[in-house]
């Protein structure tokens, strides 16, 4: 498991603007957290070298690519051996229709989120990408009605100190 990074108010705010908006200018960073842009960059430089800045992207709507139906595969591999996960993952990761693809602990070995063109696309992906193959025992699909994003990845607040408590000590 990776270290965790030390972050500070102005990392915090910095990574607070940057995951509303990736494409805010330095200038404009620095203009809100109200340092001077070379100290803006040189600290984004720094939180992307320290892993905590992984890239940006870019957001397509599945829907208007001609993939309107999404879906939940949930995935037994058999026998779970790492000489087959390698090359499933892999394989999955490698199809077009594949969004997100999850390692799990439990009855099910791996959650693959896909986006497809409509019942009969997710048919053959389910029969020609994942049932066809030797190693898979068993998939269940999962339809997605609607999905929602979720608030940025920050680090967990400080707990509020208790009224009357000693410095340091929380609820």
């Amino acid at each position: 498991m990776a270290d965790s990074v030390a972050l500070d108010p102005v990392d915090l705010h910095l990574l607070r603007l940057l995951q509303n908006d990736a494409r805010t200018t330095y200038r404009d960073l620095a203009a809100q957290v109200g340092v001077a842009p070379s100290t803006c960059l040189d600290r984004v430089t720094r939180l992307r070298r320290a892993g905590v800045i992984l890239g940006h992207r870019l957001e397509l709507d599945p829907a208007r690519m001609g993939r309107g139906l999404q879906a939940l595969l949930l995935v037994q591999v058999r026998p779970h051996r790492r000489e087959l996960v390698g090359p499933f993952v892999e394989r999955i990761r490698a199809l077009p229709e594949s969004r997100t693809v999850f390692h799990l602990t439990g009855p099910d070995d791996y959650l693959v989120h896909v986006a497809v063109a409509d019942m009969t696309d997710l048919q053959r992906l389910v029969l020609d990408g994942f049932t066809s193959r030797r190693e898979v025992a068993r998939v269940e699909t999962r339809l997605i009605f609607q999905q929602w994003e979720c608030g940025p990845l920050l680090p967990p607040a400080e707990p509020a100190p208790v009224p009357g408590a000693a410095p340091g000590t929380t609820p």
